[in-house]
């Protein structure tokens, strides 16, 4: 069986009577003032007559870009990343750009696995929750950093962890609870360091606020072992702070294992609110983070970048959302009621 051939642009020219430049115009979106709007027309009802497709791979090779860009992540466990990468391929999908992922742990000094060993493979990165030195087998390449903290040299997205977990130190303040335990990421990232750093002026602040603090691995088993041992001193938190959503099911468990509820002996936050925060019983207060804006908005930046343009950094807003794991201290009941 002789193989079926593809329409080209030569078959289009043909059909519309026109020339194969005028085709590439029309289909390159860049005729406006150089082609009449009726030529457009017709060059666009021929392309469609005959099911012609333009070769994206030769456009690609002919602009000398891949239209790829490469997302770096610390983990692909973590619930958070996957709505980063779907805010990021929404936008690239619209622009006709793809979005490859690889991850980037906290303690390698190059990307892990990456197929990318160069600048050539890819035209941009978007690197979320990483410091921007350790881009340094991109330089040359056109960077956006999420979630990273300000940095002068490129352009970020980030969040505003640090005004979430003043909300949060603000609701158990609110609350009544003086006696705070922190069960932190044990990971070097600016995230986390901004949100310990908030936290700990926040309790300062508070007369008779008392911060205690045990980091762990973001991991249920770790984040219960932390949280028993804050709990287990003389004078225990009335309230644990975590530092991620996951770890606030460690704190549940740790909980449940000392007989005591929340949120009536002890009330639990957490950060980010990814779907495990409504799963757990009593659905859990924590910092709701834009994964899927943040993503997007990467994106958008990169675009911009790529298309010679500054684009500013920006902040996304956390917001608070209060259910049920939190309420007033046990001690402050008792009081009440004598």
């Amino acid at each position: 069986m002789p193989a079926i051939s593809r329409p080209t642009s030569k078959d289009v020219a043909q059909e519309a009577g026109v020339s194969q430049s005028t085709v590439s115009l029309v289909l390159g979106g860049k005729w406006s003032g150089r082609v009449s709007p009726a030529t457009a027309r017709s060059v666009r009802s021929a392309a469609e007559r005959l099911g012609y497709r333009p070769n994206q791979a030769a456009r690609n090779l002919r602009l000398g870009t891949t239209r790829t860009v490469l997302l770096m992540v610390p983990t692909l466990t973590a619930p958070f990343f996957g709505p980063v990468y779907t805010g990021a391929a929404r936008v690239a999908a619209r622009h006709g750009f793809g979005v490859v992922v690889s991850t980037w742990p906290d303690d390698a000094v190059g990307p892990a696995d990456s197929p990318f060993g160069s600048d050539e493979a890819i035209d941009g990165v978007l690197a979320s929750s990483m410091a921007v030195e350790a881009l340094a087998e991109f330089r040359g390449t056109p960077v956006v950093m999420l979630d990273s903290g300000p940095d002068e040299a490129v352009p970020t997205v980030g969040f505003g962890v640090a005004d979430g977990m003043r909300a949060i130190a603000g609701h158990l303040a609110g609350l009544g609870h003086r006696r705070i335990g922190h069960v932190a990421a044990a990971v070097d990232q600016w995230t986390f360091r901004a949100r310990g750093d908030a936290l700990t002026a926040a309790v300062a602040a508070l007369p008779g606020g008392v911060l205690t603090r045990d980091p762990c691995a973001i991991d249920v088993t770790a984040a219960k072992d932390a949280a028993t041992r804050l709990l287990a001193s003389s004078d225990p938190p009335t309230a644990l702070v975590c530092d991620d959503d996951l770890i606030a099911a460690g704190a549940y468990k740790a909980a449940r294992a000392l007989g005591l509820d929340v949120p009536s002996d002890l009330s639990v936050t957490g950060f980010d609110d990814v779907l495990l925060a409504t799963a757990l019983e009593p659905e859990l207060t924590t910092v709701r983070l834009p994964a899927e804006e943040l993503g997007a908005q990467g994106m958008t930046a990169l675009l911009d970048l790529l298309a010679g343009r500054r684009p500013a950094s920006r902040v996304l807003p956390g917001e608070l959302v209060a259910r049920a794991s939190t309420a007033i201290p046990a001690d402050r009941v008792r009081q009440s009621r004598v």
